[in-house]
């Protein structure tokens, strides 16, 4: 870790790591700061994020389950936020891997534990609010994103009792240096008093730069041996919620802005500089708000479509079907009848139904506990944050 890259201020936070690396030092992060902090240009992207957040609750209570889209943001979230950890599957795999577990990957059930983290954790802070942040449900997170990766060392959960360095394999060659273990423990306990915000920063700093102040803080004490990024991205929907805001999927962008977004931690943790971070942050919300008004119209426009390829019946289990495939793009029969509530073979002659016009396809050839897929919207709600959608063929 180059000391010619750190303000004044975090060099005097330095200190010598035990052997065998007394030859380098660690940075203690300072308690996130209570009093306003400065920043730059950064007016503008927080208004345009604010008014995003707006934008987002009215979303929602359009919507019949009031929320947005719940379930597939929340799988291209834990896809993204793996992804940028080196932990890759694909939409296809994870939700095939809901249906069926058999043949998982290592990594489309790590993606899943990230999902499913996610989906319960964000009922009980909207209730909770703030109170929820706690130190045992940040190890819980972690042991719930982590429980299925075989490669990690530790156990899932506790914090970690040995030196890390972000960047490069060598410590020597690192790019950051976290905290000695021994330090860990109280760095979190001012963690999460900052995430209670019972404090003078509830009043003195902006929320999106809060939430900008306590990543870059979670990212430099970097509590557990891996699994940081995706918890503390994690989080960041859960500040949302807690705070009463509908929450914004922010891993699609930030994997997209990969390098702006290490750019930004580095000045924050490096250089007590939050205005990159938090600008980021402002943009991701602004832009991922964006994509999902696009999402929706592109979603909108398919189901028209499927609807001239055949006359479907009022009330026809075809066509309650055909107005879940924007979050079940891949189901089941068995599943497919607990939606509905209808019976087995009501199920199977809605499928058998869609298959004919072309809109689900039969993916696993097999006789039973067989697969169908809707590859229009697999590839729409699989494209790239930022991309145009492209129909598969004239018409689309």
């Amino acid at each position: 870790m180059n000391r010619n890259n750190l303000s004044e201020s975090v060099r005097q936070s330095l200190h010598r790591f035990d052997p065998p690396f007394e030859a380098h030092y660690g940075v203690l992060p300072p308690r996130p700061p209570e009093d306003s902090v400065p920043l730059e240009n950064v007016a503008v992207p927080l208004a345009n994020a604010h008014g995003a957040l707006k934008e987002a609750s009215v979303l929602a209570k359009e919507l019949p389950d009031q929320y947005i889209l719940s379930r597939i943001p929340m799988r291209m979230e834990a896809l993204s936020s793996s992804s940028i950890e080196g932990t890759n599957s694909t939409l296809d795999e994870l939700l095939e891997v809901e249906e069926d577990d058999a043949d998982a990957t290592d990594a489309a059930s790590q993606v899943r534990d990230y999902a499913i983290a996610l989906e319960r954790i964000l009922p009980l802070a909207r209730e909770n609010g703030r109170e929820i942040f706690t130190l045992d449900l940040i190890s819980q997170l972690h042991a719930a994103t982590m429980q299925s990766d075989k490669a990690y060392q530790d156990a899932p959960g506790k914090f970690r009792k040995r030196v890390v360095w972000i960047g490069h394999g060598n410590i020597a060659q690192s790019t950051y240096n976290p905290p000695a273990p021994q330090h860990v423990q109280s760095c979190m306990q001012a963690h999460v008093a900052y995430l209670h915000a019972d404090g003078m920063h509830v009043m003195t700093q902006d929320f999106i730069t809060r939430m900008a102040i306590a990543h870059a803080h979670f990212e430099g004490v970097h509590p557990f041996r891996d699994g940081n990024g995706r918890v503390g991205r994690l989080l960041l929907a859960v500040m949302m919620a807690a705070e009463g805001h509908e929450p914004v999927y922010l891993s699609p962008f930030i994997e997209a802005s990969k390098q702006r977004y290490y750019d930004a931690l580095k000045a924050a943790q490096a250089r007590g500089d939050y205005s990159p971070l938090t600008i980021l942050l402002a943009d991701a919300i602004t832009e991922t708000v964006h994509e999902f008004k696009r999402l929706r119209g592109d979603l909108h426009s398919l189901r028209d479509e499927w609807l001239t390829r055949a006359s479907f019946r009022a009330g026809s289990a075809a066509l309650a079907t055909l107005n879940l495939l924007h979050e079940y793009p891949l189901l089941t029969i068995r599943r497919l009848e607990q939606l509905l509530g209808v019976s087995f073979p009501a199920a199977s002659g809605a499928v058998d139904r869609l298959v004919q016009t072309g809109i689900l396809v039969e993916k696993t050839g097999y006789a039973r506990n067989r697969i169908f897929t809707a590859p229009e919207a697999v590839k729409l709600l699989n494209k790239p944050f930022g991309e145009t959608y492209e129909p598969a063929s004239p018409g689309f």
